[in-house]
């Protein structure tokens, strides 16, 4: 049986929607197919279940006169051979296969649904019995058990639907344990059950909202199948008997006449395309797929003049120069401006900062991959002497994947849970390297060999959530060596990985770069990090760096005093350092796009603040080839402060550092009284 679609919950987001203050229509009534699909749907429904009250003509009423009679102000539609109203006819024999789809999603959801919640639940061995049963199933010959069964049963379409919803249902059930068994494994999930919600709570609080969109778009598809079901059987003479209309048989009947009278094939045959039609523009609007052509669209309207940034100069063997790049959302606030920085082959560069820096902007902007409403907005991306800033999607999807390559930060995520690790390895290794499948299943289990997964051939044949967290990690790099890239930009990589795994994951990085030449951007909160793998690194804060150099350099001297709290704050102590009693610790929040202050955006949270900071002034050159954006700079370095934890209950409040007495130009006999500590 393969008449449920299985790629319409591909590009389907299973996370529950956030709380938005957006009031109105849902999303997809504000795209046009969204739109004609919900108005045409409910204008055949609503015209059909009230045909009896509307009409002008009874559905048998014939008149031998004027048979086959084209459109006129008697008749909207014309008439059959009869003689009979086809207006009438058309309305009135909508109920039927209307109301037949309709059962038929009933049975095949509330029949999959809850088995695929029932096997993502109670583990493998019920999974097991109750695939293998769906497995049956699905290798049943649809329209022959369709045929045995009318010649069973006979005319009777509501039942004939009953049992085509219980033979879909193994599809869904196979398309919606994938996306239970994923949504099950979320820490929400974790979190409601040590919370003490039982299983139904469960699944009816948080499994099923993040299944509804699949649901949805997978109905809206199985409900134009229906229809095509229901009007094929009348059509092979299966339907209500004469002279109760139905769709199929008005459309055998129009065949008959097709020479004679073109016209009578219209009317039936445009109502049933345009249903058909519907339910699935229906189905791509829920699903979003219109969002991410307006995204393309957006973005080349939004194309951004390469502009040159005269802070940072680009390295001559560069393969990557960024200059002034600024990120917005569209008709709102810049999210990151003017952030500058090159790459050269074989090398690593970290961007660390805080939560809500603009790290993942920056990183994600490279290869175009900015979410919907969001976009480039000025600077310049030269990759390999080519301006990707302001591509097409269809250029920069030339791009991603062969040149520059991508690892999320959540495997899972990353991971269709729908398909097995072979088919997400071959099939872009097929596509990028335009190879046979049997070559690429090869080169799939050397590239797992490669990350360091010793039992390639078991890994290909499970599914994501099979894996643990470091050997998905370990596979989604693996997925992006597919297609060779030049650079891969790592996106926080071993945030949720314990500390054995996040070395193994940073010693295999480091690997690739000595044995390939790769050059990675990895984007981190976590100093350690940065400071195992990373050859320069770029500190970022509220949308703009900071503070520039090589690694060594910048974690050995910091100049700015933010890069100086994040160190303090660090809980690894070098060997050979006393381990501190507390921490250091920075007050307040990142300031959010929008509402970021003039001068430096550090200062209302700094220690050494003064009125002069809230003024603009240029990056100062620091650590050689690098800089620093704090104009005090030279006062703190010359005075051999630092940021330093403050005794328990004497924290400074934001703003609160030396904004009476400055630092002196020159060192001081005795040291200068601060928020500080002595360097």
């Amino acid at each position: 049986m393969t008449v449920l679609p299985l790629d319409a919950a591909d590009d389907v987001a299973t996370e529950p929607l956030p709380p938005t203050r957006r009031r109105g229509l849902p999303g997809f009534l504000r795209r046009p197919g969204g739109i004609f699909g919900a108005a045409w749907l409910t204008f055949i429904t609503v015209a059909s279940l009230t045909a009896p009250l509307w009409v002008p003509y009874e559905v048998d009423e014939q008149n031998t006169a004027n048979r086959l009679a084209l459109p006129s102000a008697e008749h909207w539609l014309g008439t059959d051979p009869l003689g009979r109203d086809l207006l009438s006819r058309i309305f009135t024999a909508g109920t039927l296969p209307l109301a037949s789809s309709a059962l038929m999603l009933v049975v095949a959801f509330g029949i999959g649904v809850p088995l695929a919640l029932l096997a993502a639940e109670r583990g493998r061995l019920t999974e097991r019995v109750i695939s293998r049963v769906s497995e049956v199933f699905l290798a049943l010959p649809l329209l022959i058990l369709l045929l045995a069964v009318v010649g069973v049963i006979g005319n009777k379409l509501y039942a004939v639907m009953a049992i085509v919803g219980l033979l879909i249902s193994a599809g869904v059930y196979r398309i919606m344990l994938g996306v239970a068994q994923s949504v099950r494994q979320r820490l929400y999930v974790d979190a409601a059950r040590v919370n003490g919600l039982g299983s139904v709570r469960v699944n009816l609080l948080h499994v099923l909202p993040s299944m509804a969109t699949v649901v949805a778009v997978q109905a809206a598809q199985l409900f134009g199948i229906g229809l095509l079901i229901v009007a094929g059987l009348a059509f092979l003479g299966f339907g209500p008997a004469e002279p109760e209309p139905s769709w199929g048989f008005m459309i055998q009947d129009a065949s008959s006449y097709i020479f004679q009278q073109p016209w009578l094939m219209v009317p039936t045959g445009i109502v049933l395309a345009l249903t058909v039609i519907a339910a699935n523009e229906l189905a791509d609007a829920i699903a979003g797929r219109a969002s991410a052509e307006k995204r393309g669209r957006r973005r080349r309207r939004r194309a951004a003049a390469p502009v040159a940034a005269p802070s940072i100069s680009a390295a001559p063997d560069a393969i990557l120069d960024v200059q002034g790049l600024t990120v917005s959302v569209d008709d709102g606030p810049a999210l990151v401006t003017d952030v500058s920085f090159s790459l050269r082959q074989g090398r690593v560069l970290g961007l660390v900062g805080e939560s809500g820096c603009g790290k993942t902007m920056t990183a994600r902007s490279l290869m175009g991959l900015l979410p919907d409403g969001v976009s480039v907005s000025g600077g310049s991306i030269r990759w390999q002497d080519r301006e990707l800033a302001g591509l097409s999607e269809k250029v920069l999807t030339a791009v991603r994947g062969r040149e520059i390559a991508l690892i999320s930060q959540e495997p899972m995520v990353a991971l269709d849970p729908m398909f097995s690790v072979a088919y997400q390895l071959t099939q872009p290794i097929r596509r990028f390297r335009e190879v046979g499948r049997g070559e690429a299943r090869q080169i799939a289990a050397q590239l797992l060999r490669q990350v360091g997964i010793v039992d390639a051939e078991r890994v290909l044949k499970s599914y994501p959530h099979q894996l643990s967290g470091g050997m998905a990690q370990r596979v989604c790099i693996a997925l992006a060596l597919t297609g060779q890239p030049k650079l891969l930009i790592a996106d926080e990589p071993t945030t949720a990985l314990d500390v054995t795994v996040q070395a193994e994951i940073l010693s295999l990085l480091r690997a690739l770069v000595r044995d390939t030449g790769l050059s990675i951007i990895i984007v981190s909160h976590d100093l350690g990090v940065v400071a195992d793998i990373c050859d320069d690194v770029r500190v970022m804060y509220a949308g703009q760096i900071v503070e520039d150099g090589t690694t060594a350099a910048v974690l050995d001297d910091p100049a700015h005093p933010y890069t100086m709290a994040l160190l303090g704050a660090n809980p690894h102590v070098p060997e050979g350092e006393p381990v501190p009693v507390r921490l250091a610790s920075i007050p307040g929040t990142v300031p959010p796009p929008g509402s970021w202050p003039t001068g430096c955006r550090f200062a209302a949270r700094c220690q050494f603040a003064q009125e002069k900071c809230t003024v603009p002034f240029p990056a100062l050159p620091a650590h050689g080839d690098g800089s620093v954006l704090c104009i005090r700079v030279d006062e703190i370095h010359a005075a051999g402060v630092n940021w330093g934890a403050e005794r328990a209950g004497a924290e400074v409040s934001p703003g609160a550092g030396l904004t009476a007495a400055p630092i002196a130009d020159e060192p001081a006999d005795e040291p200068v009284q601060t928020a500080g500590v002595i360097r």
